[in-house]
């Protein structure tokens, strides 16, 4: 890990890494998130009852449109143009949803953040959704599983992350 960090500037204040010399290269992020839920919240979902509407189609679109917005509620993400987003869900048959995050550019930073950005405002807006029902639901966590592309080349997390609430 490198001991410098790169957001500050040498009179220690906040900037956003000069990327003009990198290269540019296909960059992928795969991100995992979940939403735990009560059983009949998932029931509900699945079988389209959520008087709100499409619970996971509106959640699908608000993840794509929070990934291709992301350097505006992030202060030092590079704008991007992302060549693909794909969320996909699924569940445990239980009381949770999966969420799987899939972002792609060519540029010349990475897009983790995006990524991350599409798959915790994909679960917010399930909460959002269903929160007239089931105020208990969790959110969470939400990870990098790996990413290709870059300078620092590619990365994988081996680690499958659970909630540890049983």
């Amino acid at each position: 890990m490198s001991e410098s960090l790169t957001h500050f500037n040498e009179q220690q204040r906040a900037r956003m890494v000069d990327i003009t010399e990198k290269q540019v290269t296909e960059r992928t992020a795969v991100v995992k998130s979940r939403v735990v839920m009560k059983p009949e919240t998932l029931n509900r979902i699945k079988a389209g009852r959520v008087g709100k509407g499409d619970v996971l189609a509106v959640a699908q679109v608000a993840g794509i449109m929070a990934a291709k917005k992301t350097s505006d509620m992030i202060p030092m993400c590079h704008p991007l143009a992302l060549t693909g987003v794909d969320i996909r869900f699924s569940d445990n048959e239980k009381d949770t949803l999966y969420i799987d995050v899939t972002v792609k550019t060519k540029g010349m930073t990475g897009v983790e953040m995006e990524a991350l950005t599409a798959a915790t405002v994909a679960g917010l807006t399930v909460y959002d959704m269903c929160k007239a029902m089931d105020k208990e639901m969790i959110v969470g966590p939400t990870y990098l599983v790996k990413k290709t592309g870059g300078k620092s080349g590619d990365f994988s997390n081996d680690i499958e992350i659970s909630l540890a609430f049983e």
